[in-house]
């Protein structure tokens, strides 16, 4: 196999670009995510009793249901060429018209549906996530808050958030992993980021080694970076308890 790597020379800016797109991409999904999770495994972890409370609780477990169990894909096409364009559209968008929704939509409507999507994507698997690490901390840590005065709200807040959130880590940087390289669907609406980059190499010079084998080898340097990072913080709280 001859594999010619100066055909990757000229596209170079192309895949810096591409990378930072991604980059861009996958933290916003990420920040946005985690606050969609967090509301939604607080909502789903607890059994309400008002009537009200029970309804947004079962809103919640549709949402997770729906996200978790169709293909990232499609969301991402049902975001882009169903959802945006209800919300912003020129004539009809129900949150943005006229001039500005025209210009949105040409000069930043397949980052936004991509943001979009991955954050619901995202916001649903972290809240299982979430759901699963309130779970998870003992039901007696939880009745001696209270018997020490605190809470519902404090007891959450001081006593099972904090160790759950510890307990999340792992699991979170593996969404995180995963979310960095689901966003590379996002080329299929358009988005200039590295899988892309990739094509437009592949379409000019009929190789594909070359630019995909480029591509993974970027991948695969941010997933260790973002692993080396969570490492570093799983490690954080043992070296201060050690103290």
């Amino acid at each position: 196999m001859d594999l010619r790597w100066e055909i990757l020379a000229p596209y170079a800016p192309l895949f810096v670009k591409g990378a930072w797109m991604t980059v861009q991409l996958t933290v916003l999904a990420l920040v946005l995510g985690l606050t969609v999770g967090l509301g939604t495994g607080l909502v789903t972890s607890q059994q309400p009793v008002r009537l009200w409370r029970r309804g947004l609780r079962w809103l919640c477990l549709g949402y997770v249901g729906f996200f978790r169990g169709t293909p990232l894909f499609v969301q991402i096409l049902l975001v882009h060429f169903a959802l945006m364009p209800t919300l912003i559209h020129p004539d009809t968008g129900w949150l943005l018209t006229g001039d500005a929704a025209r210009e949105l939509r040409q000069n930043s409507g397949a980052f936004l549906s991509g943001a979009v999507a991955l954050t619901l994507n995202a916001g649903a698997y972290i809240s299982e996530i979430v759901r699963a690490g309130i779970q998870s901390i003992a039901r007696g840590q939880i009745q001696a808050a209270q018997s020490l005065g605190l809470d519902p709200g404090q007891t959450m807040r001081y006593v099972v958030l904090p160790q759950a959130l510890r307990r999340m880590v792992p699991p979170l940087v593996n969404e995180a992993i995963t979310l960095l390289k689901d966003s590379s669907l996002v080329s299929a609406i358009g988005l200039a980021e590295l899988a892309m980059a990739a094509r437009t190499v592949a379409g000019a010079y009929s190789r594909y080694w070359e630019p995909y084998l480029a591509i993974s080898a970027i991948y695969l340097v941010m997933t260790l970076v973002l692993t080396l990072l969570a490492r570093r913080l799983e490690a954080r709280p043992e070296q201060r308890g050690g103290r």
